[in-house]
């Protein structure tokens, strides 16, 4: 909820793909092509986007299989308003929604960048080294 100092408006959904690209390169992410974006958004478990007069300003999502992997992806708030609050914000929409709706025993993940990885220790997220490693690949 929204009130007079906080003109900011959460809401539950994906952006159109412009805005996502827009969003992610905006944040100082990579871009995604245009065709990816389009197939992969609607397959979104749930997504978060943030809202400033008109204009969509931040945005994350979860996907997965819906059972028993999640990875929370795409996590961006554009650079002149960041400092908010607003990643922290989006962050506890998406586990409040993990915490409703996953079943108990659903491994969730993430790949944090920079110093992100200080916002996502307040939801949860501990380190996986030396266990495991974050890899990737692209295609």
């Amino acid at each position: 909820m929204n009130s007079i100092s906080d003109p900011y408006e959460l809401r539950a959904g994906v952006p159109d793909v412009d805005t996502f690209r827009r969003l992610r390169t905006g944040a100082g992410m990579s871009d995604r092509p245009a065709a990816a974006v389009a197939a992969g958004l609607p397959n979104t478990w749930h997504g978060v986007t943030v809202h400033l007069d008109g204009e969509v300003v931040g945005m994350g999502r979860i996907v997965g299989d819906g059972g028993s992997v999640f990875q929370i992806a795409d996590v961006c708030v554009l650079p002149e308003h960041q400092g908010r609050g607003l990643g922290g914000r989006i962050m506890a929409l998406l586990t409040a929604e993990l915490e409703d709706r996953a079943p108990a025993g659903a491994y969730v993940s993430l790949i944090a960048d920079g110093d992100a990885h200080r916002l996502y220790a307040r939801y949860g997220f501990t380190g996986t080294a030396p266990h495991s490693v974050g890899m990737h690949r692209l295609v």
